[in-house]
């Protein structure tokens, strides 16, 4: 493992391929750059002659914990992006699934002389799937800081990944004022509130329309209530010069995916790989 300082922040990633346009891919949740599946994914990438980066956002794996920002994603896409020129490794493409879908179209529309073309799948949405993630992001950690303050909220599960990964992250998540820190999470909670100018959480949908690079969009299944077969089609068409296409597997996926519990989300995700690789020869000289 190797660490970048951006900004006052850890950044934990690793390259994987020694030469070409580089990649970036980003999963979902809370999960890490270890998590089965992604460096797999990357793996497969590379030996078409491109290097990938992946990496842990802030708030997981072994990068720094952070609250600053106007919503959890675009803090963890503005670290991509000082990632990225940090290593000169501009020009990317951009690449990432579920939360990582979230996480790369902000990276694209917000720094865009990094990104020479995106890739998403599994992008939230619908009121139920968005409504889920606030809670499930931000839900436990408010509660725990109102009643027991920040040693409460270091003695969640969620926390302790990135607590043991990275000594640092427990002074600095005991150095948050409990105030504070309920607030900051209550309005990254609040971007989650549908809005029909917002497609996707904290992204006015008339910047995705200005988004002038190559993309492609992997349609979800229609019996994925977290990341609603409409909402992948309705950012293909906002998006003006993408491709929306089938995904490598049944419908389910992601249903199949949480049985039994704790079975890996992502182990698919090499799949992606031979779509992934024509498309970007194809449209990304």
């Amino acid at each position: 493992m190797v660490v970048a300082r951006v900004g006052d922040l850890d950044i934990a990633y690793e390259v994987v391929g020694d030469s070409g346009r580089p990649w970036t891919l980003t999963p979902g949740g809370r999960f890490s750059k270890d998590t089965a599946g992604l460096r797999e994914l990357a793996e497969a990438i590379a030996t078409e002659g491109y290097q990938v980066v992946i990496w842990d956002r802030p708030n997981t794996g072994a990068s720094s914990v952070c609250f600053d920002g106007d919503n959890e994603s675009a803090m963890q896409a503005d670290a991509l992006a000082g990632l990225l020129r940090e290593l000169d490794l501009t020009g990317a493409i951009i690449a990432g699934g579920s939360g990582g879908s979230r996480v790369s179209l902000l990276t694209a529309i917000r720094h865009r002389d990094i990104a020479a073309g995106l890739a998403t799948w599994w992008i939230s949405g619908g009121i139920f799937g968005l409504m889920s993630l606030a809670v499930h992001y931000c839900g436990p950690s408010v509660t725990a800081a109102w009643h027991g303050g920040m040693q409460a909220v270091a003695e969640l599960a969620e926390w302790q990944e990135v607590l043991n990964a990275n000594p640092d992250n427990r002074a600095r998540l005991l150095a948050q004022d409990p105030k504070r820190f309920v607030k900051t999470l209550e309005s990254w909670m609040a971007v989650y509130c549908p809005d029909d100018n917002a497609l996707v959480p904290g992204v006015p949908n008339d910047e995705v329309r200005a988004l002038n690079i190559p993309a492609l969009v992997f349609r979800s299944g229609e019996t994925d209530l977290h990341h609603t077969r409409g909402t992948s089609e309705a950012l293909a068409s906002l998006l003006p010069h993408s491709q929306l296409v089938e995904p490598p597997w049944p419908d389910a996926e992601w249903n199949d995916r949480h049985i039994p519990p704790g079975n890996p989300l992502f182990i698919r995700w090499p799949l992606l790989a031979p779509q992934l690789i024509e498309w970007a020869k194809a449209t990304i000289s």
